[in-house]
């Protein structure tokens, strides 16, 4: 059977990093694995959506509406934009973090202020986490992708020593003490 998971944010956030890692440990457990990384207009701080999907045999890297059993969402706009992809017994976990989009940036747009209470409310599963204050409490802001990747492990049936490993083979040597107390905060929070 296939597991289907999207990784959304915006550009400059690290979700490429945290799909390389997600990729690296499924393939090191034996699974067949595809990553599609749409790109959009990332350099810009514009969406950016990668599709990591797993099982035996894996044919398409694409997840269409309806089939992601996860979503991780490093920004709340981001988790709004893309909840028609999720199952209807998946997860999205979100950042609480709000980065503005240039609407809201030149005046021409608000941004909505209760973006996770309504995707509750509409019965979702919503795992709502400020992996930014963790992120920094590990020691870098721009550890908020290794935090949700270790809140996404808690959904694994997989030995966090697994994740670990994937970590040391994914991030530059300088950061990986970093990024492994960012994957411990956001593990046990």
């Amino acid at each position: 059977m296939t597991k289907n998971i999207m990784i959304v944010g915006v550009g400059g956030q690290g979700s490429l990093l945290a799909s390389k890692l997600l990729g690296r440990l499924l393939v090191d457990e034996g699974y067949d694995v595809k990553v599609s990384e749409v790109h959009g207009m990332s350099q810009r701080g514009g969406s950016v959506v990668t599709y990591v999907r797993f099982g035996d045999k894996v044919y398409s890297p694409v997840i269409e509406d309806g089939e992601a059993d996860f979503i991780v969402s490093f920004e709340k706009i981001e988790a709004a934009r893309y909840v028609r992809n999720l199952k209807k017994d998946g997860r999205i976990i979100v950042n609480t973090q709000q980065i503005d989009p240039m609407p809201v940036i030149i005046g021409s747009a608000v941004y909505p202020s209760d973006i996770i209470t309504e995707m509750k409310a509409k019965g979702i599963n919503v795992d709502d986490i400020d992996a930014l204050a963790l992120a920094n409490e590990a020691g870098s802001s721009k550890a908020c992708n290794i935090v949700l990747m270790g809140r996404l492990a808690k959904y694994f049936d997989m030995p966090k020593e697994k994740w670990i490993a994937a970590i040391e083979k994914c991030v530059k040597p300088q950061f990986i003490e970093i990024n492994k107390k960012a994957f411990e905060l956001g593990y046990n929070s």
